[in-house]
């Protein structure tokens, strides 16, 4: 594929084009006098497939000002035609396509939001529906597409949500009990857009964002998934949840809407969603103590406390060291919240009373944790200083996040913990 060839694909889908809007105009009412050029449309718009073969041509299909013509397509009568542009738009945004050609990709995606691509895609995104298998393999390449664009241009992550009504496209997908992969993608693009995005976290917070995804976890609550691809939904809606937690408005949502105690319902059935359940509470909690009150309210101590004594249902997943651990981080994580969060009366009581109980095993575990802790940030400081002597260059951050990942931070929290049963009396 060559510039040459290029333009003669460009030009030919546009003669096509022309017909096609020019038999519409003139017999609008007679589908079988426009039938033939919308067959030759579709034809044309599989040829233009091939780019996706060149992507070091995308500056020129841009420059041949091709793309408003392409783009202009997904609000076309005929859905077909549509879906189309959706397959072509997946194949050129494709990431494998993409790779290793970042200048034509950043290119030819700024052209397609600068000509509306996120405005149309999500307008032709309303009319598809899920009982025509056609229709449904577009929904899925439609959130490939936007979901190729972020990995381009991060910023289409605000973008997309700013412009259109994706976010409570999504929302109103989740919200369906029967499982499907559109479903399971929708929750996985709702988390990509979460993610690094303060605004898009406070902006579904506002449309009702966390109460929905808690009544989409809350299926689960006695039940597992039933395939893998179903366990992966329910964690890309966990992965919500805890982002949707990060601005303290949706904290508030959160305790609101009850989502304490569901996320304690789910520790206690002890299902696939337990370690998630952690995560959450352990996110909701962070630096807000009315969450942390509501948690020694309604019972959170017993289960908790339980977990942290390694009580944890067993299952496959679970016999993994590096799940135990992480469960143990978040756990440490959460009970230091309640410390942070609880500094007087009746239930900063109950918590302090949970290490006096049973000959004081809380804070034997506690001792134990500190000193295995203790001795993984050792053994790393030591390395470092190994490393330094080697002539390994290496900066002060670096070695301070070498030390974070071998644990420091939750020996952090441990002795803060170590501290606050130390002050009391």
């Amino acid at each position: 594929l060559d510039l040459r060839t290029l333009k003669r694909l460009v030009f030919s889908f546009e003669r096509r084009l022309k017909e096609n809007i020019e038999a519409r105009l003139k017999y609008p009412d007679q589908p079988e006098r426009f039938a033939d050029s919308e067959v030759e449309l579709h034809e044309e718009l599989e040829k233009l497939k091939i780019l996706a073969g060149a992507p070091e041509l995308y500056p020129e299909l841009v420059n041949l000002n091709a793309i408003p013509s392409i783009l202009n397509l997904l609000s076309h009568e005929n859905t077909d035609i549509a879906i189309d542009v959706v397959h072509l738009l997946e194949d050129l945004t494709d990431e494998d396509v993409l790779e290793d050609n970042d200048e034509p990709a950043r290119i030819l995606v700024d052209s397609l939001i600068e000509n509306n691509v996120l405005e149309l895609l999500v307008q032709n995104l309303q009319r598809l529906s899920d009982k025509d298998p056609d229709e449904m393999s577009a929904v899925y390449n439609t959130l490939a597409s936007i979901e190729n664009m972020i990995e381009v241009k991060p910023a289409v992550a605000e973008l997309v949500c700013e412009r259109t009504k994706l976010l409570r496209w999504l929302l109103g997908k989740i919200k369906v009990r029967e499982f499907d992969s559109n479903k399971q993608y929708a929750s996985e693009i709702l988390a990509i857009l979460l993610q690094n995005s303060t605004a898009n976290q406070k902006r579904l917070g506002q449309m009702n964002g966390v109460d929905v995804v808690l009544q989409a976890v809350a299926m689960y609550k006695s039940k597992d998934p039933k395939t893998s691809d179903e366990e992966e939904m329910l964690e890309n809606l966990f992965d919500c949840l805890c982002c949707l937690l990060m601005p303290l408005e949706n904290k508030e949502r959160f305790v609101k809407a009850e989502g304490v105690e569901l996320m304690i319902i789910i520790m206690k059935q002890k299902k696939s969603a337990y370690a998630s359940a952690i995560r959450a509470l352990d996110f909701s909690m962070t630096k807000y103590p009315p969450a942390c009150e509501r948690f020694v309210d309604v019972l959170g101590l017993k289960t908790a406390f339980a977990a942290f004594m390694g009580k944890i249902p067993m299952s496959k997943k679970n016999k993994k060291e590096r799940y135990q651990e992480e469960l143990e981080e978040r756990l440490v994580s959460l009970i230091a919240s309640l410390f942070g969060g609880i500094l007087r009366g009746s239930r900063r009581e109950r918590l302090l009373s949970k290490f006096v109980e049973n000959e004081c095993e809380k804070i034997d575990r506690l001792m134990e944790l500190y000193i295995r802790y203790s001795d993984r940030v050792k053994a790393e400081t030591q390395r470092l200083e190994q490393l330094e002597l080697d002539d390994l260059e290496m900066d002060e951050e670096e070695k301070y996040n070498r030390k974070l990942e071998s644990g420091l931070y939750t020996l952090q929290l441990i002795t803060v913990i170590l501290g606050h049963v130390w002050c009391s009396e």
